[in-house]
């Protein structure tokens, strides 16, 4: 299957100084697409579907150990929750993300994969159940046992040890997946619409974890952990679809607020989320994907006892955003550079 996309660089006359403008000259981009396998269905039961793969490092890489075949959104969900533990790397800390519909109800760092796992799944059990669980790191017998009671689709990491394996066979619908993240990530993301493709540089969390470019803004700094915490909120948020607000304390999401038309509805609802789960949001950092548009958001943070927030910045509102920070104390750090997930 080969598709072509035709790409206008005068579509796009301001760029910023961190895009490189030479590859998108070319007027013609060559997609070629392998068949992996049919699906048993789409999003919905009612549409065809089939896995198509590049010839970049990827979705060819996936071995299934265990489970029903898998389907549309199954993969979709594999790939967001791939994509939530990123930013720790392979070498990095311990990390597991709960992705429900592509999204994260939970994510948090541990001392290893089951204590990941479970600080996980204290953000919101609730919703965990029949989610892709992601680990950035080996599952073994310890994080197989503590998934033992929860209901789930998918469970993916860079390598599952046997034991793990032999508990995850109890349940024959349980998909295990191993995929190695690639020392080469790929270089497009295609986005699919009516007749063509949007094509752009593939987001990559190092894009945005230079804190060479982080500021201060307001008169109280961070305190030493609230810039921990600050620091994994940050690297959490990407994960979450726009307009999208993540609450955590601990290097551990307790409230997340997703997908929401305005953002004080999804600070609004990051906080309602964590009382509902029995966490109190008081003494918590708070992230923003985006800009604050207006202050009202910070207000919603401010109101539930949350003490520092990181985010872009870049609002006509900035200034009025930043003084509500400093009337309620708060500690507030913007990165110059959003995360935004469409």
């Amino acid at each position: 299957m080969q598709l072509a996309a035709l790409i206008d660089p005068e579509l796009h006359p301001r760029r910023s100084p961190r895009r490189s403008p030479k590859k998108w000259r070319q007027i013609r981009l060559a997609l070629v697409l392998e068949r992996q396998q049919a699906l048993r269905y789409g999003e919905n039961p009612h549409q065809g579907a089939a896995l198509y793969a590049t010839d970049e490092r990827g979705v060819r890489d996936l071995r299934q150990l265990h489970g029903k075949e898998l389907s549309f959104n199954n993969l979709l969900d594999v790939d967001a929750a791939v994509s939530a533990v990123a930013p720790w790397g392979p070498e990095g800390r311990p990390a597991c993300a709960i992705i429900k519909h592509t999204t994260p109800c939970g994510i948090a760092l541990g001392r290893n994969a089951a204590d990941a796992y479970q600080r996980a799944l204290a953000t919101d059990r609730t919703s965990a159940f029949g989610s892709v669980i992601a680990f950035n790191t080996v599952v073994d017998r310890a994080a197989a046992e503590a998934m033992r009671e929860l209901f789930v689709e998918v469970v993916v990491a860079p390598r599952v040890d046997a034991d793990a394996l032999a508990v995850f066979r109890e349940k024959k619908n349980l998909r295990v997946v191993e995929l190695p993240r690639p020392s080469d990530e790929p270089t497009w993301d295609w986005k699919r619409i009516r007749g063509g493709f949007l094509v752009q540089d593939r987001f990559r969390f190092s894009a945005v974890a230079d804190e060479s470019g982080w500021k201060v803004a307001t008169k109280r700094r961070p305190t030493d952990a609230e810039w921990n915490d600050l620091r994994f909120a940050w690297a959490a948020v990407g994960a979450v679809k726009s307009n999208a607000i993540l609450i955590a304390r601990d290097e551990a999401a307790i409230g997340i607020g997703a997908g929401q038309m305005s953002r004080v509805d999804s600070s609004f609802l990051a906080v309602h989320k964590a009382r509902r789960e029995g966490h109190d949001p008081k003494g918590a950092v708070l992230a923003s994907d985006a800009f604050f548009p207006f202050p009202d958001g910070v207000e919603e943070a401010a109101a539930a006892g949350i003490v520092a927030i990181i985010q872009p910045g870049g609002s006509v509102k900035d200034s009025d955003v930043i003084a509500a920070a400093d009337t309620h104390g708060l500690a507030m750090v913007l990165t110059g550079m959003r995360q935004f997930r469409h």
